[in-house]
């Protein structure tokens, strides 16, 4: 039976964790190679960061466990290593999404991962990562027939998920099945009852335009979209759009959206192309927020956007990391996790 007939169904991220998950970076499978020790820093100051709020597991190559082991050994909140051979490092999108069933107790979908529509080779490690680490925490493992990444998804944990035709419904993860077939696996395995398709992600990423760069729920019925208001910048045409998608959008529980607007950071390149920034890529962590920030001429978004979340969220403490730290290798905070929800027992 699947995860809907049982009564699963995917809560939304602020719900209480019971760890997060971080996969650590694979040298030959990086973008910028030369970059690798700038780069694990960039992850362990994330996993330090998390770990100020809740447990943090790091998924790491065997080879590797004495060179990570190093980056927490004088941590104040230690982390635990999990090896599990692996190809790269996001684990947002070859991780499985974790669901709460009626009783409380939790389970996850093991969705089919390719690598971004096969754009890195090879990829058969990061799709056997999910079904073994559920086996180490002896999870209830429900396997799903859509390649689909975690970062593709957001749901307000009310039956409503949003996504982006250009993922989605890209002919490099699932060409052989209709937009009415996607949709109906994404109700059957998260057992959600209403998807809010926006159109594009954010110009340049070569996720194909994942939703967590451009918009989330902050709570049932609310909305926070990332948008770009000068005319002249690629994202203007973009993020008009999907205000507006949202704007005409209803839920599941057929309420009209309440949209929070994030001002997107100035335009950053490297080698020519757009760096993807964004401040949607934060996370939610138990009674706080890991925030990427950019700095230099981002300085005032920066503030902006800290500002708005601290404003939609007084009661949680927003932790602010380096967001250049990572962002050539092409994504941030909330790509490289996972949140393990916590059973209804604990949280």
């Amino acid at each position: 039976m699947l995860p809907q007939q049982l009564g699963y169904y995917m809560p939304a991220e602020w719900t209480r964790h019971e760890r997060t998950f971080i996969s650590w970076p694979v040298q030959q499978s990086m973008c910028f190679p030369e970059d690798y020790a700038a780069v694990c820093e960039g992850y362990a100051a994330i996993a330090r960061a998390i770990a100020e709020f809740e447990p943090v597991a790091v998924i790491v190559n065997p080879d590797d466990i004495d060179h990570v082991q190093a980056y927490f050994e004088s941590s104040e909140h230690p982390v635990e290593l999990l090896p599990i051979p692996h190809n790269d490092a996001w684990f947002r999108d070859n991780g499985p999404t974790f669901l709460r069933g009626q009783d409380g107790s939790v389970a996850a979908v093991n969705w089919k991962f390719n690598a971004w529509g096969g754009k890195y080779s090879p990829w058969d490690l990061d799709d056997d990562v999910a079904p073994q680490m559920l086996t180490h925490y002896d999870i209830k493992r429900f396997d799903a027939p859509l390649v689909m990444e975690g970062g593709s998804i957001h749901v307000d944990g009310e039956g409503t998920a949003i996504t982006t035709e250009e993922c989605l419904l890209n002919t490099n993860r699932n060409p052989e099945m209709t937009k009415e077939q996607i949709e109906r696996d994404l109700q059957q395995y998260l057992n959600v009852e209403n998807v809010i398709w926006l159109e594009r992600g954010l110009f340049g990423d070569e996720t194909d335009g994942h939703v967590d760069n451009i918009a989330c729920f902050a709570a049932p019925g609310q909305v926070i979209l990332q948008v770009h208001s000068d005319p002249a910048d690629e994202n203007y045409e973009i993020t008009q759009d999907n205000l507006r998608i949202l704007q005409e959008a209803v839920d599941a529980k057929g309420r009209k959206l309440d949209i929070v607007q994030i001002e997107g950071p100035p335009a950053r390149y490297h080698e020519g192309n757009r760096l993807t920034l964004s401040y949607l890529n934060f996370y939610f962590v138990n009674d706080g927020i890991i925030l990427p920030v950019f700095g230099g001429e981002a300085e005032e978004t920066d503030r902006q956007a800290e500002a708005t979340l601290q404003r939609l969220y007084p009661e949680r403490r927003i932790r602010t990391v380096n967001g250049m730290a990572i962002i050539k290798e092409g994504g941030n905070v909330h790509c490289t996790t996972q949140q393990q929800i916590a059973s209804a027992q604990e949280g």
